[in-house]
């Protein structure tokens, strides 16, 4: 997803709400940088492992000097997610460390990545609905199929996410869940055979139906 366009689905959720959504996509985005920026697998995997370890300590600790992790604590916990939970969004990332990208890793990356930080967003705005998880494993997948070189898995990636979010997007969102559902359709234009350009007005003015229909 384009910055603008995710600023854009962070604008449908309620001013109180914001900031702790916000905190639990930096968390996602921080994780994903150590992907982005680590070529040796020990490297990275020594990395998440101490982000993990920082997240659970923020149950029993206050958080230390970092932004992320401070803006977590001051939002996302009182929000009813734990240390724990957080920590758990590392388990995704891993699974890009495997040496074959082959089907079960890419499965796991969609869970344990898309699905626990949708997730946690819904469970934040007081949502419960099942296609929440499931635009959470599309949305992830999408982002995967463009950052892979490998053809088979740029593709395999790609097909899993145009299924999951065709089913997850069906039928009405509720109004407290748009800005979530607003980042499954950012997504789904990004897995289109000919997607639109990030932020055309195609694409805006589609995210605003969403807004205002749940459509």
């Amino acid at each position: 997803m384009t910055k603008p366009e995710f600023r854009l689905a962070m604008g449908y959720a309620d001013s109180s709400e914001r900031p702790a959504l916000e905190a639990l996509f930096a968390l996602d985005d921080t994780l994903g940088g150590i992907l982005r920026t680590t070529r040796e697998p020990l490297v990275g995997q020594m990395r998440l492992t101490w982000w993990y370890e920082a997240l659970e300590r923020l149950d029993t600790a206050p958080a230390p000097a970092e932004p992320v992790l401070t803006a977590l604590q001051a939002c996302v916990l009182p929000a009813g997610v734990s240390g724990a939970m957080l920590a758990g969004m590392t388990d995704g990332w891993e699974a890009l460390l495997e040496p074959v990208l082959d089907t079960a890793a890419v499965d796991r990356f969609a869970r344990d990545r898309g699905r626990r930080v949708f997730e946690l967003a819904g469970s934040m705005l007081s949502v419960s609905d099942a296609r929440i998880g499931l635009a959470g494993e599309g949305w992830a997948l999408a982002d995967l199929s463009q950052r892979l070189s490998d053809a088979p898995s740029r593709a395999l990636a790609r097909a899993r996410a145009v299924e999951a979010l065709d089913a997850a997007l069906r039928g009405r969102w509720p109004g407290k869940a748009r800005a979530l559902g607003a980042l499954a359709l950012s997504a789904r234009f990004d897995v289109s055979a000919s997607p639109a350009p990030p932020g055309s007005p195609k694409r805006v003015g589609r995210l605003a139906w969403h807004r205002l229909t749940g459509y």
